[in-house]
């Protein structure tokens, strides 16, 4: 794992472990940025800042930055008292992907906190498969049943279990293609 990624994941425990994760606004973009700060404060220059830059991904564009804050206004905006509500947000805001780098690895606990919120339930990430997850994510623009299906069969009511939560950090981090080094406790 380089330096980077591994800081980076020891911020994402230290994000919970603290407590600090109560302090990040749910389900707002302004919670989006809190985290992605806690997650790579010092370790990027634009940790918590919204792109200002286009970016593509396997050649798909995401939002424009033209039209960036207007989409993710948007998609504040969007209603979260469902499952199917709370995972067309997360979609929508994986499509906008207002960060450089670590979009992935914030929006999916940004995720697990609107979903605790509203629906007292956290994903179990550690049985979702990592190449269900990111083809399913990169057909969800189009159709976000089989990401729907996947993460519905993976939910979890025990949301302060503290080794779901940081199994659930490993499995987001390795979904970016990080695994965890045997030095990280």
């Amino acid at each position: 794992m380089k330096n980077i990624d591994k800081r980076s994941l020891e911020n994402a425990y230290r994000l919970f472990e603290t407590g600090d994760i109560n302090n990040i606004e749910i389900g707002t973009t302004k919670g989006l940025q809190q985290i992605h700060n806690y997650l790579f404060d010092k370790l990027y220059k634009f940790a918590g800042q919204i792109r200002n830059k286009n970016i593509t991904k396997g050649g798909f564009r995401f939002a424009n930055t033209l039209y960036l804050s207007e989409v993710l206004a948007k998609v504040e905006q969007m209603p979260e008292r469902t499952f199917e509500e709370i995972i067309a947000k997360y979609v929508e805001m994986n499509i906008a992907h207002p960060f450089m780098e670590g979009n992935g690895r914030t929006m999916r606990i940004w995720l697990d906190m609107v979903l605790k919120s509203r629906l007292k339930k956290v994903v179990n990430w550690q049985f979702v498969d990592k190449t269900l997850y990111l083809q399913a994510m990169e057909r969800s623009p189009i159709n976000d049943l089989e990401i729907r299906t996947l993460l519905s069969t993976n939910l979890t009511e025990e949301i302060d279990n503290r080794e779901i939560i940081f199994k659930g950090i490993e499995q987001s981090y390795y979904y970016e293609g990080y695994e965890k080094d045997n030095d990280i406790e």
